[in-house]
């Protein structure tokens, strides 16, 4: 099964790695109460990975003040999580994350998200899921180049506004404040005629 924007996410219990300790994590928790940044990474003790992973966690308070929680998951077991965040960033480590990294040693949260490589890792794939469970938002990267933070803010608010707001739609590069338009033939005119 391929899943699609505008689907809902595949729900998933699983064991995370959280301020030093192991819990279990469960999807559907999130329902009706946050939206969801669900990202995979391919290994942990690798290069890029920890480069992306630490940069969600140093802006996770503009994650938290728009109601959404941070998800990490990659097909390493906890223990592999618990030890990386114990080694510290400058010698490849994470240091003390502010958010979980779920553990996917079945692999098989990446295959429902379609994301797991025929070597059995997992691609650079994110999806912003709302609060009602449906993928609003997926990117999917090869293994060699990381993703950007400062978009997945900018797509995140991007997909609130829209929510809170359904007779406006965001232009491209659209950041909060700046002008939305109608998607009407003649109302977006306004927006057209003001560029």
């Amino acid at each position: 099964m391929i899943i699609r924007v505008g689907q809902k996410a595949p729900d998933f219990t699983a064991t995370a790695v959280f301020e030093q300790e192991f819990l279990t994590v469960k999807l559907s928790n999130y329902l009706n109460k946050k939206y969801v940044i669900l990202f995979f990474y391919p290994l942990d003790f690798t290069f890029v990975c920890p480069t992306e992973i630490t940069a969600f966690s140093d802006r996770f308070s503009e994650f938290d003040t728009l109601s959404t929680e941070i998800l990490g998951i990659s097909v390493d077991s906890e223990f592999s999580h618990l030890a990386w965040t114990q080694a510290p960033r400058k010698a490849g480590g994470l240091g003390e994350l502010n958010y979980p990294l779920v553990s996917d040693l079945k692999k098989q949260i990446s295959s429902q998200y379609n994301v797991l490589t025929e070597d059995g890792i997992a691609l650079r794939a994110l999806f912003i899921i709302d609060k009602q469970g449906i993928i609003q938002h997926s990117t999917i990267n090869n293994l060699s180049f990381g993703r950007s933070v400062d978009e997945t803010i900018r797509t995140l608010q991007a997909i609130q506004h829209s929510q809170n707001n359904p007779d406006e739609v965001c232009p491209v590069n659209w950041k909060p404040g700046q002008r939305t338009m109608k998607p009407d033939p003649v109302a977006s005119k306004l927006y057209f005629e003001g560029i």
